[in-house]
């Protein structure tokens, strides 16, 4: 008998997922705690990471582990040296959800330039109050990190009629001249940008990425988006910014800790829009990324090497 831990809350939701998972007679057991995935994790064959990662003193305990996949892209919680050193795979899911993220960026834009949050409130609370918002067509988007999802979106974003400005060190540039998008540097991109959209990886080497001093440089009015990496914005400078009225709205999808601590003034603002972390929650993107995990632990068992292995 196969058994999969998991600290994904999306991984086996889907019904592909589910269905292929009875099929094959696999136990999975979600962990929602580190106490509970120390546990369970001694007799698991595979760990599907989510919102805890293994820890080299979880992996200490895994003698029968056998991979870890991540569900979905960012590897940042994975300690990939310390699988390597228990000669333990690991694979992520890249490409399988970004349609997924890139739309909730295109809706989230949407929501700030059309300020429909506030229309809702207005009518549901017995108001009328139809303040005149601004179109997509004819901004520019500047895209930070352009891989699978800033990509995905850069073409939503052209197909609005909107100009698009990236910056990314291994950017596609065959694909950026193909479709009229600029490569520029950072300081380049917020200095054009009506929309900002974040989609780096988090850690270390991008804490802070947008702190007070970036944010200065963008225009007067801009939109700041992150459906990254919640430590990849500084939040007092974000707050501070719309306060001062420097930035028209913020969209935040990611957190440093999650659930976040809704105290924090921003929550607080009428231009920022908040989502429970879930760009990568609809049935389509949990059933791509479900299944691939899926075919890299049958790989695995097969004792063949997954494409998708990152050491």
């Amino acid at each position: 008998m196969v058994k999969i831990v998991t600290t994904s809350p999306g991984f086996g939701t889907a019904p592909r997922v589910a269905a292929r998972l009875d099929e094959l007679g696999w136990t999975l057991v979600r962990c929602a705690d580190a106490v509970t995935l120390a546990e369970q994790i001694e007799d698991a064959d595979f760990f599907v990471v989510g919102l805890i990662g293994p820890s080299p003193e979880v992996l200490d305990r895994a003698t029968r582990l056998k991979g870890v996949l991540k569900h979905g892209v960012g590897v940042d919680n994975i300690d990939i040296p310390a699988c390597s050193a228990r000669t333990l795979p690991v694979a992520n899911t890249p490409g399988a959800n970004a349609d997924a993220v890139a739309e909730l960026a295109i809706g989230m834009m949407f929501a700030m330039a059309r300020q429909i949050p506030q229309g809702h409130v207005s009518v549901t609370s017995g108001g009328w109050d139809r303040k005149a918002g601004v179109q997509l067509g004819g901004k520019t988007l500047g895209v930070v990190g352009l891989g699978n999802i800033g990509r995905k979106l850069a073409l939503l974003a052209l197909g609005l009629g909107m100009m698009v400005v990236a910056t990314d060190p291994y950017a596609d540039a065959a694909f950026a001249q193909q479709h009229g998008i600029e490569l520029l540097d950072l300081d380049s991109v917020l200095a054009r940008s009506d929309y900002l959209s974040l989609h780096v990886f988090g850690g270390a080497d991008n804490a802070a990425l947008i702190n007070a001093e970036r944010l200065g440089r963008m225009k007067p009015g801009a939109r700041l988006l992150n459906l990254a990496r919640g430590e990849v914005v500084d939040l007092d400078a974000v707050h501070e910014a719309l306060v001062g009225g420097h930035l028209a709205g913020a969209a935040i999808d990611a957190y440093a800790v999650e659930p976040p601590d809704t105290s924090h003034p921003i929550f607080s603002h009428p231009n920022a829009i908040f989502m429970p972390h879930s760009g990568a929650d609809t049935v389509e993107a949990l059933e791509n990324v479900g299944l691939m995990n899926i075919a890299d632990m049958q790989d695995l068992l097969d004792g063949r090497r997954p494409s998708r292995v990152l050491n």
